[in-house]
């Protein structure tokens, strides 16, 4: 391991990298706070993590989990990412882990009380663990929009860290928010244009959006799984409208990396990370980790991963 972590230093030396050792990041001084965020009347709840007894601002890395993931997965990369110098928010997308569902009526009526106008009682139903681009997209801005406000945090200097299928709402954000100066997008999946669809995915999206606009289905069970072994049902009409392999140019000001697995298994590098970087028109760099599949990332790539992510954020927004 000591070996290792020389070879990676050489190899930093001679590309003019900065050096960053994650062990030690690690063992340094955070401390770990909860908040919550409103994002469309729904509690989002937030891990801060900022260095102790720090007084300053520092620059922002918002962190945001993939299909199926939760914020207390990502608590190790959080940890050395502020142990780094980094103000950090994870947040859990509305249903799931410690964040509000969105509540929609249940079978009942609906009763107006009594001399409170614009209140009602009935009997509700919470949505969790489903997967909306859309409202998860809403949920990162609404993080954006709540983290300017922090103590300690620099509102002029904000990145975003995305995994999976954060991968690519990253991508959607800093191409509606200029705020975003750096992200780092790991294993991301970016999206399927509808000119791109193949006819019976098509078919099937305009589809489900209409059974559900009619009230002949309603929403999936928590963590169905539909799509492989993926926990968390797809809205599939909401992914007629996402697809932020179109978005990577419209953020020129925001520099990205992309970091993809070699022996990825869930789609294709060339039409996800690869393409994406290739469409990128501002600061960009594409690494693949050898020898890893999509979930190595979080195992034997973890640190390594970490580490050109911390490399990333020192370059494009710590300076």
């Amino acid at each position: 391991m000591e070996r290792r972590r020389f070879a990676t230093c050489l190899l930093s030396f001679a590309l003019g990298l900065p050096f960053v050792d994650v062990k030690a990041a690690e063992s340094a001084r955070v401390v770990e706070r909860r908040a919550n965020v409103a994002s469309e009347g729904v509690r989002l709840s937030v891990r801060v993590y900022q260095p102790d007894d720090d007084r300053r601002s520092r620059p922002v890395v918002i962190m945001s989990h993939g299909w199926g993931g939760t914020a207390a997965g990502l608590d190790a990369q959080a940890r050395s990412i502020a142990a780094a110098g980094y103000f950090v928010a994870v947040f859990d997308y509305r249903g799931w882990g410690d964040s509000d569902g969105r509540l929609i009526l249940a079978d009942g009526p609906r009763e107006p009380v009594a001399g409170e106008p614009g209140r009602h009682t009935a009997t509700v139903r919470e949505i969790r663990e489903v997967i909306d681009p859309i409202e998860q997209a809403e949920d990162l801005q609404n993080v954006i929009h709540w983290v300017v406000d922090e103590p300690g945090a620099d509102a002029t200097r904000i990145g975003l860290w995305g995994t999976s299928f954060s991968g690519g709402l990253v991508v959607h954000a800093a191409a509606r928010d200029p705020r975003v100066k750096a992200l780092v997008s790991q294993v991301g999946w970016f999206g399927q244009p509808i000119a791109e669809m193949p006819g019976p995915a098509l078919g099937g999206a305009r589809g489900s959006g209409t059974r559900r606009a009619r009230g002949d289905v309603g929403y999936p069970p928590p963590g169905a799984r539909e799509v492989g072994n993926l926990r968390g049902a797809p809205i599939r009409e909401k992914f007629l409208h996402y697809a932020p392999i179109d978005d990577v140019a419209r953020a020129p000001g925001c520099a990205m990396l992309f970091i993809a697995a070699e022996r990825e298994e869930l789609f294709a590098n060339r039409e996800h990370p690869q393409r994406a970087f290739e469409r990128a028109t501002g600061q960009k760099r594409y690494v693949v980790l050898p020898g890893i599949a999509h979930y190595g990332i979080y195992g034997e790539a973890r640190d390594e991963a970490t580490r050109l992510a911390i490399e990333w954020f020192d370059t494009h927004l710590a300076r």
